[in-house]
This record gives C-alpha cells, structure tokens and sequence, in this order.
C-alpha cells in the first residue's frame, strides 16, 4: 500500500471514528474490506490506488469474493464502506467521480440456516432444565432469557450483574453498535432470574458463567446448553440460539405485536431488518386476509 493512499485510509477511519462516531467493530469491519480490496488490487490489476478501480475491475472483485464464498449481503456491505471511502477521496478532489453511486448487487433470496419452532416446542426447550440444583437452574434461566427476551448469543454472554435493573424488573442489553435497550421482564422470568442469582452469588462479572470455570460463557458453549435441551425433549430439529431469536420475532407478530415494536425489541436499525427473521405461517396470512376481505365487502 503507498504511502499516500495509508494516510487517505487513515484519514478516513479517523473520520468515522471521531466525527461520525462509529463503533470499534464498524472500524474494524471497514480495515478488513479494504484489505480483502487491497489484496485484490495486488494480485489481479495494475492499479497502485483502490480508488482509481473503474465499474469493470469492481465487478471483477465482486467475482473475486464470492470465489471466497462471501454472501451476498456481505458483498454488497462492502461495496457500502467502499463507496464512503470514495466519497472521502472525491471531496478531496483525488478522482472526478464515485463509479460505485447507485451500484449494488441483487439479495440473494433469504434462506434460514435454522427451522421455526412453535411456542410449544419453545415452552418444551425450557422444561428440559428443571429446578433441581444450579446447574439446571442456570440452564433453564439462560433459554429463559435468550427467548424470553429475543437476544442475539452475542448479547446473552455479554450481559454482566449490573445488566439486571432489579428496582424496575428491566434488562439492559449491549447490542449491535454498542446501541444499548432495556427490555422488561415478565414476573416468571424475573422470578426465576432471581432464583438464579441465589445461586451465582457475587455482585459483579458475568450475569451467566460456565459451571465448572465460573468464566465468561463462549457462543459454543450457549450452543451446547440449547442442544442438550433439544436433545433431552426428543427434538428432531436443527435448533440453535438463533432458533429461539427467530421464535420470539415469529410468535410476537403472530400474536399481533406491530412490527415496528418487535423491531425495537431485537435491537434492529429498521423494520425492514426485522423481516429477515419472521417466519409467516400461511395460515396467519390467510386469516389476516380474510378478516381484511370481509370487512371490505361487510353490507
């Protein structure tokens, strides 16, 4: 990488950080699609600045990242912080326009790499830890909560004691972006968070810790709880964390929740993200339209 073009993508990061106030993550997440660019540039073109690329050699990176079996989605967020970079360039008079304004590819169509579960198949997951000792409790309190409360993995192992407000029976949850939400507990859960915290004793560190280490869960290891619940109910699906996060979306707007409230609730940008999550039963469809028809054509 020249010399020049460091200090424009120095000059850029530094920009996002501390103008536009972006997270560490988003920062890191944009030095690693410059880098997959720069590599690109290295290897398959004669250009010496990322930004010099026309619309042709772009196409040919986007060839050359689903060559690594990049998504879609992924692409296309990537091609979105390219583009910023690009804009920076432009204002500072570097190239005469942005070959990438207006450029993105098609989504795939969505596919779940998880099956829907019914509430009953929910209630049967969090009966499959019982009240007996804490290892048990520990484990029905953590699906208790993953669902309960529509929280990524992610957020489930990074929720600490001074996550649980007890004086309001709120849960306060570092999402996507360091964007924080409280989201209330209903009394059962409450309840049984309470209970559990009987037995994790301590007012600091982790709010869920591993059994035996007492440390930090790992995404695996939440992994590990859900499919031991599964496996102890007989339930021949593929479930995940993930799995339960799709349920609480699912089931709300089922229940006839607005999609603008489930959308806060799982820490989204927008409605329109919530809706890679819902699964809509056709049977909920055809209820909703027909309940729309009769009304229509009520004498």
């Amino acid at each position: 990488m020249s010399l020049d073009k460091t200090i424009t993508v120095l000059g850029f990061l530094n920009y996002q950080r501390e103008v536009r106030k972006l997270a560490h993550g988003s920062i890191k997440d944009m030095r690693c699609t410059f880098k997959h660019l720069s590599n690109f540039c290295l290897t398959h073109t004669e250009v010496n600045e990322i930004w010099e690329l026309n619309l042709s050699q772009y196409i040919q990176f986007i060839n050359y990242l689903k060559d690594k079996h990049q998504k879609t989605k992924t692409i296309n967020k990537m091609l979105s912080q390219i583009r910023s970079l690009i804009n920076y360039v432009w204002q500072q008079e570097k190239v005469d326009r942005n070959v990438l304004n207006g450029f993105h590819l098609k989504e795939d169509e969505i596919t779940q790499d998880f099956e829907s579960i019914s509430i009953d198949e929910a209630k049967a997951l969090i009966s499959a830890f019982g009240e007996t000792t804490p290892l048990e409790r520990r484990n029905r309190t953590v699906l208790l909560v993953l669902y309960g409360c529509g929280l990524r993995t992610s957020e489930l192992i990074n929720l600490t004691m001074p996550s649980l407000r007890i004086e309001t029976q709120e849960l306060l949850v570092m999402g996507k972006g360091s964007k924080e939400r409280l989201l209330p507990l209903s009394d059962k859960v409450f309840s049984e968070l309470i209970k559990y915290l009987q037995d994790r004793k301590g007012k600091s560190g982790p709010l869920f810790k591993t059994h035996h280490k007492k440390t930090k869960m790992s995404v695996s290891y939440v992994g590990n709880i859900i499919k031991l619940a599964a496996k102890r109910v007989h339930l021949e699906k593929m479930i995940t964390p993930k799995t339960l996060r799709h349920a609480f979306a699912s089931h709300l707007l089922n229940a006839g929740v607005d999609i603008a409230t489930v959308s806060v609730l799982m820490g989204h940008r927008s409605p329109r993200e919530t809706g890679v999550y819902i699964h809509a039963e056709k049977s909920n469809l055809e209820s909703a339209i027909f309940k729309m028809q009769e009304e229509i054509t009520h004498d």
